[in-house]
């Protein structure tokens, strides 16, 4: 009945439309009309055929029947040659960071869009200043690039490891903390858990809350994911803190270390020795009733443990990634490098424990974002490809193509409220697209498979799609190249 009512609703809405473009008669030029497609409906997951698409700024004026082509006229029109049309992809965690690397992360921008990701969601760094101009400069057009939204600044407790973050000690710092964010008009609070005291945690995403930002956060020891939840939590950044929620203990063990009578170590050793999956699925139910989204990020973890037995040399994207840019990766790898057989296969174990967890988190309600974690200190997971392979990650891990393609479409723009404007495909939105010659709904694999952009209302084909790539590649060479004559 609901699918037979949206079909009515959208036929309606097409012949409404069409009333109004006879209205204006065919001597109206829009700027762009696509036909010989098939439309991949990310909300109901079907697929439509014998439309017209039709693009007027940045905007899809309408949606109609291919049989009234003649009533409309366009300054352009393409025959996309049958090929699948979808939403923009969403790229919902990635780091823009590096005081060195400024133009290394500025080149990728172009090769974003080649990829067919529209958007990404920084998740903060320290090249705050230069993401919120990239931020400005995307959205007005001066550069080419996918939409961005950025944390600016995370916040830190004193003497991070990290560089960049938003250190504070106390409350009075962290409400000025927020101030300072607030005046650069970040897109949502981040808080990550390596040196903030516990308490203030909790207050830092209760001030965020309360202030109506959206909040992201990893979880400290001392801090259960409930207490978090209660406080206004919209989302958890990698899946590997949930299976915390498989201890029936773990708000006593965060309450022992926030308390000062565990320590991190033995309360990791006891979050894994006690995990019990019935135990973990209510914790999920739990998630889905406060509204917590889950960022899965689960390529760095795969890329960590399969490192050993996979040959990075001759991957094609390094071709856009500086030397400098590729020797951030190092320091994970001396990390790993003295671990054992037995040490390999525990961290297997836990990328497919962790996996495993994803159809059980859509399963009970919890809405998934995907998010690629891309960052120069995330080894071999690259910008833009990433995003690609975690949506694989996602269907081997047993979600269906459908739920991977919307974790990357409809779920980023309501989770970042821009529903109105972006996630799918609909009279009125962003013309954010991209053509597949591949169905997505029956492989996911599909999406790398790219014939077309259409960025802003702006459409590349794959020849220029192509050329953006070698233009980035030149790019990389070039800066490579003027470091080693400077000896840099």
């Amino acid at each position: 009945m609901l699918r037979n009512l949206f079909q009515f609703v959208f036929v309606v809405t097409g012949f409404l439309a069409s009333l109004s473009l006879a209205a204006d008669g065919p001597q109206r030029d829009y700027d762009l009309l696509l036909k010989n497609f098939r439309l991949v409906d990310v909300e109901s997951g079907q697929v439509r055929d014998g439309q017209l698409l039709l693009i007027e700024g940045n905007r899809i004026a309408a949606i109609l029947p291919a049989a009234q082509q003649a009533e409309v006229a366009a300054k352009e029109v393409v025959d996309l040659g049958g090929n699948y049309l979808i939403p923009g992809l969403w790229d919902m965690h990635v780091h823009f960071e590096g005081r060195d690397l400024i133009e290394d992360n500025a080149l990728l921008f172009p090769v974003y869009l080649a990829y067919g990701i529209t958007a990404v969601r920084d998740a903060a760094s320290d090249l705050a200043p230069e993401v919120l101009n990239w931020r400005t400069e995307v959205a007005e057009r001066k550069r080419l690039g996918p939409r961005i939204f950025t944390a600016g600044q995370k916040f830190e407790g004193i003497d991070s490891i990290w560089k960049g973050d938003l250190e504070v000690g106390d409350r009075a710092s962290m409400l000025a903390g927020m101030d300072k964010l607030e005046k650069m008009n970040v897109d949502f609070i981040k808080i990550t858990e390596n040196t903030m005291d516990p308490q203030l945690f909790i207050d830092t995403v209760a001030e965020a809350n309360h202030r109506g930002h959206l909040v992201s956060t990893h979880v400290p020891y001392g801090v259960s994911i409930g207490e978090l939840a209660d406080a206004g939590l919209s989302s958890i950044e990698h899946a590997s803190y949930v299976l915390r929620l498989g201890n029936a203990d773990e708000a006593a063990i965060a309450k022992a270390v926030r308390a000062g009578e565990l320590s991190k170590e033995v309360a990791a050793e006891r979050y894994r020795a006690g995990f019990d999956q019935r135990q973990a699925i209510e914790g999920y139910r739990m998630l889905a009733q406060k509204g917590v989204a889950v960022t899965p990020t689960l390529i760095g973890g795969r890329q960590l443990a399969y490192l050993a037995e996979t040959d990075h040399s001759d991957d094609a994207f390094q071709r856009y990634l500086t030397q400098r840019f590729m020797s951030k990766y190092q320091w994970r790898i001396d990390r790993m490098a003295g671990e054992g057989d037995k040490e390999r296969e525990a961290r297997k174990a836990r990328y497919q424990l962790i996996a495993s967890q994803l159809p059980l988190l859509a399963d009970a309600g919890v809405v998934l974002l995907a998010g690629s974690d891309s960052a120069a200190l995330n080894t071999y997971v690259y910008p833009a490809e990433a995003l690609h392979t975690e949506l694989v990650l996602f269907q081997e891990a047993g979600l269906s193509p459908l739920q991977a393609l919307q974790a990357a479409t409809v779920n980023g723009a309501r989770f970042m409220g821009q529903w109105r404007d972006y996630g799918s495909i609909a009279e009125g939105k962003r013309a954010d697209l991209v053509v597949l010659t591949r169905n997505p709904l029956e492989d996911i694999r599909a999406t790398q498979d790219i014939d077309s952009v259409i960025s802003g209302g702006t459409l590349y084909r794959r020849p220029k799609l192509d050329s953006m790539l070698e233009q980035a590649a030149q790019a990389r060479a070039k800066l490579d190249s003027s470091r080693e004559a400077a000896g840099r």
